[in-house]
């Protein structure tokens, strides 16, 4: 299942991410999840497993052009120069010509240095190293301010989204710019019990599914590209086995139910890192 982007570029809609995948072993479970099927990689260079990505991509055998591979650009390295170089390194790492979406990471409002990044990132586009860009981590107020010193719009903004925490106003005004929402973080990094719920634990129980494959596909269902990790063969092909069934509007309103404005990451405005 794929998503237009607002650049008339294409997503898949479910894809694997690699946070706090050990560099070691990235090569290994990569290869697993393109081999159960996912063709969306999610990296960064702050996660210090571009590598091992490229290396599975290299042994895959998968033609590029059926592959979509994200990077991000890391806080340290926002600036004119620094926001190239970044990109050469991670293109090096990564054994590509170009990425299909490049992110800004976070927008690091203290540093003030998001605007003159993306206007690199507008260039980095131009030139063919990133199909798309966007951003992550990117709250109303800094995406007010970027599209207003820019000429083009992001296509995606990453944020943390899981039942608990449905970033309802955020979501709707993506929605209005045109911009995608991609979820990071959407079965909550196991920091509450999410599983457990009534809403979550029903839906599952009625469809004969995990409780994962019913998060996932709540925010299939509401449009919201995301990526879940797993270290697991057997629980990527779980997490990618999510097309078979479909919640009913019922079921999608109790966990929507489920929001409590439950952040479990860190917040962008306050961010320094």
């Amino acid at each position: 299942m794929d998503i237009t982007l607002n650049d008339g570029k294409t997503i898949p809609q479910l894809g694997f991410g690699v946070f706090q995948v050990d560099p070691d072993e990235t090569e290994r479970i990569v290869s697993d999840a393109l081999e159960v099927g996912y063709r969306h990689i999610d990296t960064a260079a702050i996660y210090g497993n571009e590598v091992g990505v490229g290396r599975a991509i290299a042994a895959s055998g998968i033609p590029r052009e059926e592959l979509f591979i994200t990077t991000k650009l890391w806080n340290s390295d926002q600036g004119t120069q620094s926001a190239f170089d970044a990109m050469d390194l991670s293109l090096a790492k990564l054994g590509l010509d170009h990425v299909d979406l490049y992110l800004i990471h976070w927008p690091r409002p203290d540093l003030d240095r998001y605007i003159e990044t993306w206007h690199v990132f507008e260039q980095l586009q131009e030139r063919g190293l990133a199909t798309s860009i966007g951003v992550s981590n990117f709250h109303e107020n800094h995406l007010d301010r970027l599209i207003a010193a820019s000429s083009v719009v992001p296509a995606v903004d990453q944020i943390e989204l899981h039942p608990g925490f449905a970033q309802g106003p955020l979501r709707e005004y993506l929605a209005g710019k045109g911009i995608a929402t991609e979820a990071w973080g959407p079965l909550g990094q196991g920091k509450y019990d999410l599983f457990g719920m009534s809403p979550v634990a029903d839906a599952a129980a009625a469809h004969g599914v995990t409780p994962a494959q019913a998060v996932i596909r709540w925010h299939l269902q509401h449009g919201i590209i995301v990526f879940p990790k797993t270290n697991s063969r057997e629980r990527m092909a779980e997490n990618f086995d999510v097309f078979g069934f479909e919640l009913t509007d019922a079921e999608m309103a109790a966990i929507d139910g489920l929001d409590q404005g439950l952040r479990v990451g860190s917040n962008p405005d306050t961010a320094t890192f």
